[in-house]
């Protein structure tokens, strides 16, 4: 049964203030996924050593990785990546927009791969949503609209997933629940399973949302020190089948 990780990796700096991309890849091991989703990964930044982290990452664990660099300085890059030991095909990958006239506020983007799961194909939609309410409705609308799961290439199961700085009460939410089902509503998990902050996870703005061709069968996040560590969030594991499988 595949299992998808997304995984706000704080750049590979922990909550004890240690860059240690190692430790990101083991607590990502441990949980054994045929995806990856990562948000926030440094490549070739001073403030990281130089280290392309999507590249050492995949490394690590036997992949292959896509990477978007949502901001680019010079030579250096900040961005998401998704990983998988399966045959993938980029489809798309770019910028999100946001608010031109809003100082300060980091460049977001997000990129989709077609996974080859057996002849099944599976569209994963990787992203990083802005702390901004108005710019996340933008990067929401964008995220539905006809360049990214309204892109008619984009058929048959489909999951979405990544930091949307936003949870289920929000309208960035409402409206991407609008086009695919919230796995842990799929589940009825009560408690939800929550990622933030990954000391004391009280809150749930990592999600992961599914389209009807795909059931959920599963959602953890591992509560050991290694992961309470190693970022400021929390891996969150999804679980899944795909429903037109021969009894699925």
């Amino acid at each position: 049964m595949p299992r998808l990780v997304t995984y706000n990796v704080h750049r590979c700096v922990g909550v004890d203030r240690k860059l240690d991309v190692a430790r990101v890849a083991a607590v990502i091991a441990e949980l054994e996924p045929d995806i990856v989703c990562l948000q926030e990964l440094d490549v070739g930044r001073a403030r990281t050593d130089g280290v392309d982290q999507a590249s050492a990452i995949a490394e690590l664990l036997s992949m292959s990785f896509r990477f978007h660099p949502a901001m680019q300085v010079e030579a250096e890059l900040y961005g998401d990546a998704i990983l998988t030991p399966h045959p993938e095909r980029l489809m798309r990958a770019g910028a999100l927009p946001t608010l031109p006239n809003l100082r300060g506020l980091e460049p977001r983007g997000a990129l989709w791969s077609a996974i080859d799961f057996n002849g099944t194909i599976l569209n994963v939609f990787n992203t990083h949503f802005g702390l901004v309410p108005r710019e996340q409705r933008m990067q929401a609308a964008a995220l539905v609209g006809p360049d990214w799961l309204g892109d008619p290439r984009c058929t048959g199961p489909t999951l979405l997933t990544g930091d949307f700085n936003a949870t289920s009460i929000t309208r960035p939410y409402q409206a991407l629940t609008r086009r695919l089902a919230d796995a842990q509503r799929e589940l009825g998990l009560k408690p939800s399973v929550k990622t933030f902050p990954s000391s004391f996870p009280a809150i749930r703005i990592d999600h992961c949302f599914v389209s009807p061709e795909i059931r959920v069968t599963g959602a953890m996040t591992p509560l050991h020190p290694l992961a309470r560590s190693a970022s400021d969030h929390l891996p969150l594991a999804i679980d899944f089948e795909f429903r037109d499988q021969p009894g699925a």
